[in-house]
């Protein structure tokens, strides 16, 4: 979930570039570094001058970027859900997916050691108020990208953003403590059919104002 895993763009113009690059690389080192160091310690035994020594940067460099541990390390795992929550308007992805569930599944699946440490730190429930809030804007972004969502309106989206976020990771909660029996392929199946049966189903009934404008009609 580091940002090495997703490099992110420089700017368009050349000076600019390799300034941006510049600090790209270190925050990418400083993220690195914590991710390693939780998996090997507590994250309470980790210190700032740890991340240092591992990344290899220096403290002033750190303190411009960073106020203290805690927030590296939550300033790296947002940018990596961020860019998952992303991943498919990115890419231009021309499915109905509304989010990566195949490749998040299998990224999680292929990080136990890091999920372990979330769990034994303590901070995994906020990791997961952190992703709720991703996806819900990643998954709303997708619906209005998608044509046979197209028809839902701002306000809906938002909510089936809120709606399909939650239900995500309750799925992958289920999926982790059955032992990933299913594969990835297939959470990604079940997840999106359970997607689109309810906004089918929601977008098939009229709504309360419309059923108003229909009685008085036939009144």
């Amino acid at each position: 979930m580091s940002r090495n895993e997703h490099a992110r763009k420089g700017a368009s113009r050349p000076a600019k570039r390799k300034t941006d690059q510049r600090i790209v690389r270190t925050r990418d080192r400083l993220g690195d570094a914590i991710i390693q160091l939780i998996q090997e310690k507590p994250f309470d035994s980790v210190t700032v001058q740890d991340v240092l020594d591992r990344a290899g940067v220096g403290r002033s460099t750190f303190y411009v970027h960073y106020s203290d541990k805690d927030d590296l390390f939550i300033s790296d795992v947002e940018e990596g859900l961020g860019m998952m929550a992303t991943a498919l308007s990115r890419n231009k992805d021309k499915s109905d997916r509304i989010f990566p569930v195949r490749e998040f599944f299998a990224h999680v699946a292929d990080v136990k050691r890091f999920y372990a440490a979330l769990v034994e730190s303590g901070k995994i429930n906020d990791i997961w108020e952190l992703a709720q809030g991703l996806f819900a804007r990643g998954i709303a972004e997708r619906l209005a990208e998608i044509p046979r969502a197209r028809g839902l309106d701002r306000a809906r989206r938002a909510a089936l953003g809120q709606a399909h976020a939650g239900a995500l990771i309750s799925l992958l909660k289920w999926w982790l403590d059955q032992s990933k029996r299913e594969s990835p392929e297939h959470m990604d199946e079940l997840y999106h059919s359970m997607v689109w049966s309810g906004v089918n189903a929601g977008a098939s009934q009229t709504t309360p104002a419309a059923s108003s404008s229909a009685m008085r009609k036939r009144m």
